[in-house]
């Protein structure tokens, strides 16, 4: 008795199947790694709902949830030591010209290109680079910066704060909100 075991089949024969020892299939038929596909209908992407879940646990596909935001600015998760915003900026639109003193910033482009400018004062930004879908942009503390959409279409990135730069429930819909709200 040998328990369905069975030699490795050749290669041009048909393939031995363990879970249905009565069906086999010619690994022509199916040419990748000699098994029939397997068909998983898969659901549609559902939106994410955008708002601030810090700082309870959480999980979320980023990707989707960038390409997915409309708003200039949203924070997504603030918690105690951290902070993740999601951006879309229009094209020819910029962040706008920033300095963060006591904390890093990571932005991940996750569609559209522009060119992101730093420098260790305002009106000397010597540092400039192009950046484009899935570039890493890492700004430290005390340089200036500025983000620039050079593209046709909005600019949509997440960009994390340590620690967080704005309150927990930051959301602005323009960027004309967000300087309305920096000046108050």
């Amino acid at each position: 008795m040998n328990n369905g075991w069975q030699p490795h089949p050749h290669p041009y024969s048909s393939v031995y199947n363990p879970y249905h020892p009565n069906i086999s299939y010619s690994p022509y038929q199916y040419p990748y790694w000699g098994h029939p596909p397997v068909h998983h209908p898969c659901p549609p992407i559902q939106p994410i709902r955008l708002k601030d879940y810090g700082p309870c646990p959480y999980v979320v596909n980023i990707e989707e949830a960038t390409k997915q935001n409309d708003y200039y600015r949203i924070a997504l998760w603030t918690g105690e030591y951290l902070q993740l915003t999601l951006m879309s900026i229009n094209s020819g639109d910029d962040i706008g010209l920033e300095l963060h003193e006591d904390h890093d910033q990571f932005i991940r482009i996750e569609e559209g290109q522009g060119i992101i400018m730093m420098g260790d004062s305002k009106d000397k930004l010597d540092f400039k680079a192009a950046v484009y879908d899935d570039y890493a942009i890492f700004i430290p503390a005390g340089k200036w910066h500025n983000l620039i959409n050079t593209g046709r279409t909005p600019l949509k990135l997440y960009s994390i704060y340590a620690p967080p730069e704005h309150p927990r429930g930051t959301l602005h819909r323009t960027k004309a909100d967000a300087e309305e709200h920096h000046e108050c």
